[in-house]
This record gives structure tokens, sequence and C-alpha cells, in this order.
């Protein structure tokens, strides 16, 4: 910590900035800079990214959930006792299948349904979106229909459809784990609820043994196509994973909404810099140990980039070499 704080007065900064500091600028800042910012920097730097040249337009949609000690964001399920009752906050993403990186994101209260975020997107003619049953909405189905946008997604427990007609499977397609493919009218007759004509394919992964019906707007690739399009779900579970592994998004500096946003918003930044910077070092590095490297190193004048393609042979200096620039002075 000493040291730290040496380093801080050698560039002129002679205190560390209270929390309350922190808080109090951050509920005047307005997040939407941020959000700007991030993305006026993912356009820049799409290039890095496998899927700027894709022109699929594959989407996968989810929310992680994230607790407040406090409930600054309404949070979901029942209060205590007591009547407290603990914060938290949804982060919808919506991310190019190989990208690993949020194209559209909200931030809602936790209580909120995962509908909500998906009737807010707009998402281009011919894309494809992959989504978990929570984002269960005939409504939204059909208007995905109409906008030639194809879903692909689970049927969820309490689903009521009627099979209109069965597809004969091929026989690879059931070695595969194929076990139906059928034409669906989804929606209870009963119930004044929208009617969606779909197609349902049943499969079972033949390495796990674990079972699915999946439900899509597509009556035209082979079943197997959907199982794989929904396996890429597993894109966001790993931006989710990654996120909360390596970034600080336990700890709130601010307790209000607008300083929680601004701090996930520079999480998210923070996070796609690391991931432009791992993609250009031609040396494999896993994505923790770069966070670390460059958390050790954040006070230290280095070329980043030389660093990390050799750290062995790289020069650091603990002050900024001579050169010829103005130095930066901070008034008291």
């Amino acid at each position: 910590m000493r040291a730290l704080e040496g380093r801080l007065q050698s560039c002129g900064i002679n205190y560390f900035p209270a929390r309350s500091t922190f808080a109090e600028a951050n509920l005047k800042r307005d997040s939407a800079v941020f959000e700007l910012i991030y993305f006026a920097l993912k356009k820049h730097w799409d290039t890095v990214f496998p899927d700027s040249r894709n022109k699929k337009n594959h989407y996968v949609i989810d929310s992680t959930t994230i607790k407040l000690f406090q409930e600054i964001f309404k949070g979901s399920g029942l209060s205590k006792n007591n009547g407290k009752r603990k914060g938290g906050l949804k982060v919808h993403m919506a991310v190019q299948e190989q990208q690993y990186l949020p194209s559209i994101m909200h931030i809602t209260q936790a209580a909120y349904n995962d509908v909500t975020f998906s009737k807010t997107i707009s998402l281009p003619v011919g894309s494809t979106v992959v989504m978990d049953r929570g984002y269960r909405d005939h409504n939204l189905y059909n208007h995905w229909t109409t906008k030639k946008i194809r879903w692909i997604t689970r049927t969820h427990p309490n689903s009521y459809y009627v099979v209109n007609r069965h597809f004969a499977v091929p026989l690879r397609q059931l070695q595969a784990g194929v076990l139906e493919d059928s034409v669906i009218k989804l929606g209870h007759p009963a119930k004044k609820v929208p009617k969606v004509n779909c197609r349902l394919i049943k499969y079972i992964s033949p390495i796990t043994g674990k079972y699915f019906e999946f439900i899509t707007n597509d009556f035209k690739v082979k079943p197997l196509t959907i199982a794989n399009l929904y396996k890429k779900r597993w894109s966001i579970e790993l931006l989710f994973k990654r996120l909360k592994q390596n970034m600080p998004l336990q700890y709130f500096l601010g307790d209000n909404q607008n300083a929680i946003r601004i701090q996930i918003w520079c999480a998210l930044i923070a996070d796609l810099l690391l991931q432009v910077v791992r993609r250009q070092v031609k040396r494999k590095w896993a994505f923790s140990n770069i966070v670390s490297l460059i958390r050790l190193h954040l006070f230290n004048y280095l070329n980043l980039y030389t660093f990390l393609e050799n750290p062995e042979r790289c020069t650091i200096f603990s002050k900024p070499p001579d050169q010829n620039q103005l130095n930066l002075n901070l008034s008291g």
C-alpha cells in the first residue's frame, strides 16, 4: 500500500479519493456517456473480433442477476421475516455468437421479467436470435416471424401445443439424437392467448443424455442444425462468467442507480479493451492472467504488447522515461 501511495504522489496525487467522493460524483454524471463510450470503442475495434466479417447476424440473448445489499434496484423474490429485502439488478445482453461481447445491453430491476428486454431490442431483417425459455412471449414470436427474424428457444414446462404434422426424420439425424420433428400450434385453445405456428424438435444429446425440446419458426433447415444453433447460447454464459470472475461487480462505489450503471459500463469498457489486447498479442494468454498482469503493472511504464509477447525481456519503468512532452501537473 505504501509503495502504491508513493507512485500516486509521484504523479501529483497526494491522497486517495474517499468512497463518498466517487458516490457523489457518479450521482451527477450521466451513465449514458459511458454507454456511448463503450459502443464507440466496440465499433472502432470490431474488426479484431471474428464476427466482424460474419454477415449472418446470429444473436444470443440472456440475462444475469447481480445482488445488492440495499434495495437500490428492486430485487426479485420474497422479503425476509423482518420485512427487509436485498436489492438486485439484471444485466440483459444480446451477444453475437463468436464475439463474447454485448452488442445490445440494458440494465433493469432484478424483479423485471426477461421479456421486458426482448421487447425493446431491434434486430436487422434476416437475423437469428437464440434465447432461453424465460423469454416466452407469443406476440413477440409472431412479430419476429413477420419481420423475417428466425428465433430458436426451448419449450416452457407450462407450454401447451397441438401437433399438426410430423416430418420423417432421416436415419443420420436419428443417430445424432433427433427424436421427433413436427409442426405445432403453440398456445392453449381455451385461453385468449395468441397462437404461434412453429416447429417442434425433440432432441437427446448423445454425449450427456440430456433431453431437450426446441421450438423455432424455421421450417427449412435440418433439425440437428437447430439443436447446434441452440448450443451457441454457451457463448453468453462464458461472457457472464468472465465478467463476474475478473471485474469488481460484487462491490459498488456508489449507493444510487446511476453510480451502479456507470460502474457496470466501466467494467464492460475494461473487458472490451482487455479482449482487444488479448486478440492482438501472438502469444497465447488466459484472460485472467492478462487481467492480473495489467493490474499488477498499472502504475508502471511499459509497452504492453512487447511485455505480453516476452515479459522476461521487456523494460519496465517505475517512473516515466524521459520524453519530449509536457508533464501533467494536478492542482490541489
